[in-house]
């Protein structure tokens, strides 16, 4: 098989960059995207060139570093699957493929098809996490959750932040990404105690780093290769409603003076 790939070449965040045409020559179907992207570069430092900078780390779907725009499409026209999931086979033999990176205010270009998502890492500082006492591992069995209520959790925990749901939206939402994280500890009987401040912060951290409102298109879940669902993005809503009305000390309210005591 053979591509015409028109790849964005970019030396850094300060640099113009521009698209590149390179010829991909006995590709084989059964060949990962990344593969592909080898053989290119080992083209290239044949030829004294520079080769193409790309993000890579597990190829296996798991971490999520593999961040392309192929087509237009984050990942790739496959849906529930990152880069390195998708074949050759995908396209047609003497297919053109246009291949960019993550296009965000929040995500700098570093160089090519890399760019810097350390704004989720901040985001993730600023509240993904609980504040638990150190020592000896809790047992298991400790705190009872339901079966629906860990899937639950679990779901929103597959979120591998590779960014994609940014990528698709047209205002460079995280929106899908913190909806994950927050909606993860929100089941779960550990995350309640800090689950008021967890959601301001979080939301306040998406905002400094630049992130875009929700436009409710759905584009994040469509591309999301965790299939992560945008109702996780309706629970981020209620929780920071709640965390208002907790923290305006409304009567009944959890940290109100009027509430009941239990």
């Amino acid at each position: 098989m053979k591509f015409t790939l028109k790849i964005w070449r970019q030396n850094g965040p300060e640099e113009k960059g521009r698209f590149v045409t390179y010829e991909a020559h006995d590709v084989s179907a059964g060949m990962s995207f990344l593969e592909m992207l080898d053989g290119v570069n080992q083209g290239l430092i044949a030829k004294g060139e520079e080769p193409v900078a790309f993000e890579q780390d597990c190829r296996e779907g798991i971490c999520g570093s593999c961040s392309l725009v192929i087509n237009g499409i984050p990942h790739g026209p496959d849906r529930g699957m990152t880069t390195c999931q998708l074949y050759m086979r995908r396209f047609p033999d003497g297919a053109v493929i246009l291949i960019e990176p993550w296009r965000a205010r929040a995500f700098p270009i570093i160089k090519d098809l890399v760019v810097d998502r350390s704004a989720f890492d901040r985001i993730m500082q600023a509240g993904g996490y609980i504040s638990v006492n150190t020592g000896g591992a809790v047992d298991g069995n400790v705190l009872l959750i339901g079966k629906d209520q860990a899937e639950t959790a679990m779901d929103a925990a597959s979120c591998i932040g590779c960014g994609a749901c940014v990528a698709a939206c047209k205002n460079a939402s995280a929106m899908l990404f913190v909806g994950a994280k927050v909606a993860h500890f929100a089941t779960l009987p550990q995350g309640k105690p800090e689950r008021t401040r967890r959601v301001k912060a979080m939301l306040e951290a998406m905002d400094r780093e630049g992130f875009g409102s929700c436009g409710n298109q759905y584009e994040c879940e469509a591309v999301c290769p965790k299939d992560i669902s945008v109702r996780f993005i309706a629970t981020l809503n209620r929780e920071y409603l709640r965390a208002g009305i907790v923290e305006s000390g409304l009567p009944g309210e959890p940290g109100s003076p009027h509430a009941e005591s239990t």
